[in-house]
């Protein structure tokens, strides 16, 4: 849920500061709740000869579990720092890390030189990216799959919001790992559930497949229960 072509400065911040272990930040559930449940979703879309993206792969959790599914996973992320936790974490050099804004196409671009067509998993970037910055993004995202590549994103949904809120305002306030998020002056920005679909079909895609999903995060309720999040997923081929 790490993001691409936002504020530098305040990911940077926010990475540097975080600990480097599973867990540590409030999206970082692992690859059994998180990649592992997503992929009923787009595993008979995706082309299993092609690599995969995670696109705003944070710590690189989700990566290694698409490494090890698909042979060959490259994890981009805008944050250094970021790339750094998850080279650290994956020593063995299951996947693969570069920093990257998904937001240049030049950078774009020479990624899809490099790499061909790819499959591409994403989560939550497109809610962490100013509005300027969502369809060059997607734009990006076409280019990356190609004819034969699909996209797998996961989007806050609205209703959200208030389930944020109320983590948020619990009588103790915000707990350590989303207070940490506000800190940097990071909060996700509001979307209509309808403009994701919109944006890649901007883009010249289809949305082949769609639905809910709650986002397991690493904060757990009172009850002992762990904090989700509902979202909307989608994915994604290029039209025709």
């Amino acid at each position: 849920m790490d993001v691409t072509g936002t504020n530098l400065q305040a990911w940077e911040g926010f990475w540097r500061g975080a600990p480097g272990g599973p867990g540590a930040v409030l999206w970082d559930a692992g690859a059994e709740v998180t990649a592992a449940a997503h992929l009923p979703f787009f595993e008979a879309h995706f082309d299993p000869s092609l690599p995969v993206v995670d696109l705003g792969c944070g710590n690189g959790t989700q990566t290694r579990f698409l490494a090890k599914r698909y042979g060959r996973a490259v994890g981009v992320d805008l944050s250094a720092a970021a790339i750094g936790h998850a080279r650290h974490q994956d020593p063995g050099g299951v996947a693969e890390y570069r920093q990257l804004d998904a937001a240049d196409p030049e950078a774009v671009r020479r990624l899809g030189e490099e790499l061909g067509e790819v499959n591409v998993y994403m989560r939550g970037v497109l809610h962490q990216c100013r509005p300027e910055e969502r369809a060059p993004l997607v734009e990006g995202i076409a280019v990356l799959t190609g004819g034969r590549g699909r996209v797998f994103a996961d989007e806050l949904a609205a209703s959200a919001k208030d389930a944020l809120m109320g983590l948020a305002q619990g009588p103790d306030g915000p707990p350590a790992k989303l207070a940490a998020i506000f800190a940097h002056g990071i909060a996700p920005a509001e979307m209509p559930d309808a403009a994701v679909p919109e944006l890649f079909r901007a883009a010249g895609m289809e949305v082949l497949a769609r639905g809910e999903v709650a986002l397991v995060t690493t904060e757990r309720r009172a009850d002992g229960s762990w904090f989700e999040v509902p979202t909307n997923w989608l994915v994604a081929g290029g039209a025709g």
